[in-house]
C-alpha cells in the first residue's frame, strides 16, 4: 500500500492561519479487492485515515488537517474503487468553507471511479457554506455497467445564526460512458435570484441529495416505479438507469441527515 503525504503547493505564506496564502492540493485513494489500499495519498487539508469497517468494506476517513477551502484554494479528492473492490469513503467533521483575502472563489472537486463489479459509498459530512464565502464544488463520477454506487452530499447554509455564502455545487454521472445524471444548484447571495424562493429551498437552511446506482435496478420489481415523497422533506425519483435519486431540504443539518438515513435505508434495505 502506498501511504504518503504531500505538501500542497501554496501561492502564498505557508501558515495555518485564516490569512494563509491559497493553496492546490490532491489527495488520492485507489482501493482493491479483499479490502486492499494499494494508494493512499494525503495532501493539503485532506488527511486520510485507514479506519474500522464493517461488511465488505475497506474503509477511509477523510480528517481535516487544517482549515479548508479558504477563498482561492483550489482543492480536489480523487477515489477509486477498482473492478471487484468494495470502498467506504467518510470524513470526522463537517466542511466549513470560509472567505479569502480578496474575495476569491475556491473551487474543490471531486472524481470518482467505480470499476465492474465494484461499490463505492461516498459518505461525507455535511459542506457548510460560511458567510462571506465563494465556493465553487464539481463531483463528477465514472462507473462500469455493473458498478453499485451510494452518494451523498449534504449543505447547510451558513453556521449558527449566520447568513450562507455562495456555493455553486454540480453533480455529473456517468455510467458506462453515457450521461446518467447532471445537475447544478446555486445558492447564496452570489446565485441567480429565486434560489431561497418557494421552488428551491423555501427557507430552509440545509439541502442534500442522496444517490443510488444498482444494476438491481433494471428489474422494475427492484426499483422505484414513480416519484413519491419520502416524509416530509424528502422526494425520491427513479432515473433513466439503475439509479434513484433522493433530494431533500430540511431546517437544520439533523433533519436532513435524518431524512436521507430513512431514505437510504428504504433503498438499500439496511445493507
Amino acid at each position: 500500500m502506498s501511504l504518503t503525504t504531500s505538501a500542497p503547493h501554496r501561492t502564498g505564506p505557508a501558515t495555518a492561519g485564516p490569512d494563509r496564502g491559497s493553496l492546490t492540493a490532491t489527495a488520492r485513494i485507489v482501493a482493491g479487492p479483499g479490502g486492499s489500499l494499494p494508494v493512499l495519498e494525503s495532501a493539503g487539508p485532506f488527511a486520510l485515515r485507514r479506519t474500522r469497517a464493517t461488511g465488505p468494506y475497506a474503509r477511509v476517513t477523510v480528517v481535516g488537517a487544517m482549515s479548508a477551502p479558504l477563498g482561492g484554494d483550489r482543492l480536489a479528492l480523487e477515489a477509486e474503487a477498482r473492478d471487484g473492490a468494495s470502498l467506504r469513503v467518510d470524513s470526522a467533521a463537517a466542511t466549513v468553507a470560509l472567505p479569502g483575502p480578496g474575495g476569491a472563489p475556491a473551487t474543490y472537486e471531486v472524481r470518482l471511479t467505480v470499476g465492474a463489479g465494484a461499490e463505492l459509498r461516498w459518505l461525507p459530512e455535511q459542506l457548510v457554506s460560511a458567510a462571506g464565502s465563494v465556493l465553487r464544488t464539481r463531483t463528477t463520477v465514472e462507473l462500469a455497467p455493473t458498478a453499485r454506487l451510494v452518494l451523498r452530499e449534504e449543505q447547510v447554509l451558513g453556521r449558527h445564526a449566520e447568513e450562507p455564502g455562495t456555493l455553486v455545487s454540480r453533480l455529473t454521472v456517468r455510467r458506462a460512458g453515457r450521461p446518467l445524471l447532471d445537475q447544478e444548484l446555486a445558492i447564496g447571495p452570489g446565485a441567480p435570484g429565486g434560489w431561497d424562493g418557494p421552488a428551491v429551498l423555501a427557507g430552509h437552511r440545509a439541502i442534500g441529495q442522496l444517490l443510488v446506482v444498482d444494476p438491481e435496478f433494471d428489474d422494475p420489481a427492484g426499483r422505484a416505479a414513480e416519484s413519491r415523497l419520502l416524509g416530509e422533506h424528502a422526494v425520491l425519483a427513479p432515473l433513466a438507469g439503475p439509479a434513484t435519486l433522493v433530494t431533500a431540504v430540511a431546517p437544520d443539518a439533523l433533519a436532513l441527515r435524518r431524512a436521507l438515513d430513512e431514505a437510504l435505508g428504504h433503498l438499500t434495505g439496511g445493507r
